[in-house]
């Protein structure tokens, strides 16, 4: 028998079956997939999870695997104006007044290498989970591996499984929230944009919204932008190129190297914990990522929970500390990481409104003419962290 089984190694999964190795205890960690999932997906982090990933070990390496990023920027389309969102006014704060830029792939491939490291984690790949039973000691699951039907016992299980939740529908849990009836698709391309002088950020307008961030120190790009979900996957690639070429500040010839879609929901259940089944990430909450904050928060769901189920594994608290993770993960993404993200969606896809818009861009000047206001500004990040519940 393990201590934890975990079900999902995305990042998520992956980072808290470090977290709970590191500190002594058997891991193991199934996911249906045969390895990383490389399509494009999450890649921007702020300096509040950058403590938790130095506890972990892992950020050095994941900031030389990565793309530091000095600022972020809204563009607006229409009037070429451009609101720089600086983080060396962070410096008050923070020693690391940066950003990063990986792709969640890469950041879970520099997890791997330390997972691999300790003997104590396992991880099955090509596994998947099919169903659970609770006892008063213990969480049985149910998989299917390559190799057959498997048995996995723990007094704890962590589902880490994304929005489609295996883990949570057999738990019965609703998911109360919207789906939006435009998706996202996210590509990366080729192209020179530091040319042109464009940051990572915001490009603002109605029809022709979209983010543009750097990924690599080369000329790799990622460009997502929102469509009618109605639409048919097939042509899609022919509409990404028709959209992008609309929004390229120079030259129309880029390489696709790589896009995927996906469809936006604002969605969280009712509870991260039920007996001893715990919740992370897009298993517990999903949000659209256009303020980056979907992987950023499942991140630090596992950070708390960590140390949470440490404290409980450990016998330095009882489990009531797992509701109290539960009340206190629930409510960042109910009051913070969702509207933050519906208010940011709008700003860059949705901008019809003339009136709102000036106003949004009013602020953002402000913020730029003032130091201190930007700094408390970006500060404010680290209140999407949980503080210690032990």
């Amino acid at each position: 028998m393990t201590d934890v089984t975990i079900v999902g190694a995305g990042p998520v999964g992956l980072l808290t079956a470090l977290g709970l190795g590191r500190a002594g205890f058997d891991v193991e960690v199934i996911d249906a997939a045969p390895g990383v999932n490389t399509a494009p997906r999450a890649m921007s982090y702020t300096w509040a999870v950058f403590a938790d990933l130095e506890k972990l070990g892992v950020l050095d390496d994941l900031l030389a695997a990565g793309l530091r990023d000095d600022a972020r920027s809204w563009r607006v389309r229409r009037t070429g104006e451009t609101i720089v969102f600086d983080f060396s006014a962070l410096r008050p704060y923070t020693d690391r007044a940066y950003g990063l830029t990986l792709g969640q792939d890469r950041l879970s491939d520099v997890v791997l290498g330390h997972i691999a490291r300790i003997d104590n984690i396992t991880i099955r790949w090509s596994t998947a989970f099919t169903g659970l039973r609770q006892t008063p000691e213990a969480i049985v699951v149910s998989a299917e591996s390559p190799e057959g039907p498997v048995e996995i016992v723990a007094p704890w299980l962590i589902g880490c499984d994304g929005g489609r939740s295996a883990v949570r529908k057999s738990l019965d849990l609703p998911f109360a929230g919207i789906t939006f009836p435009h998706r996202f698709v996210a590509t990366n391309i080729h192209y020179d944009f530091d040319s042109h002088g464009w940051l990572s950020g915001y490009l603002i307008d109605p029809e022709f919204g979209a983010i543009v961030a750097k990924i690599a120190g080369d000329d790799l790009w990622r460009v997502t932008f929102a469509e009618d979900a109605s639409l048919p996957h097939e042509g899609m690639e022919k509409r990404i190129t028709r959209f992008i070429e609309e929004i390229l500040p120079g030259s129309k010839d880029f390489d696709l190297a790589a896009w995927t879609p996906y469809n936006m929901h604002q969605r969280t259940a009712p509870t991260y914990r039920v007996g001893r089944v715990l919740l992370a990430g897009d298993a517990a909450h999903v949000t659209n990522p256009t303020s980056g904050l979907g992987l950023m928060g499942g991140m630090l769901d596992g950070f708390a929970l960590c140390e949470a189920l440490v404290a409980v594994l450990s016998g330095r608290a009882d489990d009531t500390i797992l509701d109290r993770y539960s009340d206190a993960r629930r409510a960042v993404f109910t009051q913070q990481t969702s509207p933050i993200s519906v208010r940011s969606m709008n700003l860059v896809f949705h901008s019809h409104d003339e009136t709102e818009l000036e106003r949004s861009l009013a602020w953002g000047r402000r913020l730029m003419a003032d130091p201190d206001a930007m700094g408390q500004y970006l500060a404010a990040a680290i209140t999407l962290r949980t503080p210690s519940l032990v």
